[in-house]
């Protein structure tokens, strides 16, 4: 019986083949289950550090509308968008569906230069901010916090600058986002539109806001 005779050129061709297919067999998996892992995902299931550094998990602001504002103390923005975020979190907190979430930045015009304990004194002292804050991140590139990367991921709306603002619903979900040049009034009435209907979820069906 005669012997089938493979090349040493046709072997390394075949194992270059197979080694190949493998590659990318084991590629097309761990992307897809990065994939799933992306999805599976929203904003509440992040944790991310106050102003004071203690560890927050965010799945406790689960089941409220939240407005998550990147901040920053000298801006041109800053002024305006203080004041009327303390007057929407004044507005629709007592529903106890509603969260302004202010996250300070200094990568846009370095305009959030002091560290956090400055940062809390400036807004309680001068707009006496009755909102959670939290300890200054990063929202853009390598170093940006993973819940402000999944802001950008679901929207393909990265900040650009100081104050976007991202509507994000009771699960979680982003709703839209606004850029700095879109002043909290003129976007009011659709995060007061969002409270009302995680009101009318949760059974409470009183007169809208």
């Amino acid at each position: 019986m005669r012997r089938s005779h493979v090349s040493p050129r046709m072997h390394r061709d075949t194992t270059g083949r197979m080694a190949a297919g493998q590659a990318n067999f084991l590629l097309a998996l761990l992307l897809s289950l990065a994939s799933s892992a992306i999805s599976q995902d929203d904003f509440y299931s992040f944790t991310a550090k106050d102003i004071k550094g203690k560890t927050v998990l965010l799945d406790k602001y689960r089941g409220k509308v939240s407005l998550v504002v990147n901040v920053a103390s000298e801006c041109g923005y800053t002024d305006g968008h203080y004041r009327e975020l303390v007057r929407l979190q004044d507005h629709l907190a007592p529903t106890k569906h509603f969260n302004v979430l202010a996250f300070p930045c200094n990568q846009f015009g370095g305009q959030e230069p002091m560290g956090n304990s400055a940062i809390a004194q400036f807004a309680k002292s001068m707009y006496k901010a009755n909102f959670p804050m939290f300890s200054k991140i990063d929202v853009v590139g390598r170093e940006a916090h993973p819940a402000y990367k999944y802001l950008a991921e679901s929207t393909q709306a990265p900040p650009t600058w100081n104050f976007w603002k991202y509507l994000v619903d009771p699960n979680g979900k982003v709703i839209t986002a606004w850029p700095p040049h879109n002043a909290v009034v003129d976007i009011w009435s659709k995060v007061e539109s969002a409270v009302n209907r995680a009101r009318w979820d949760k059974g409470q069906r009183s007169t809208e806001l």
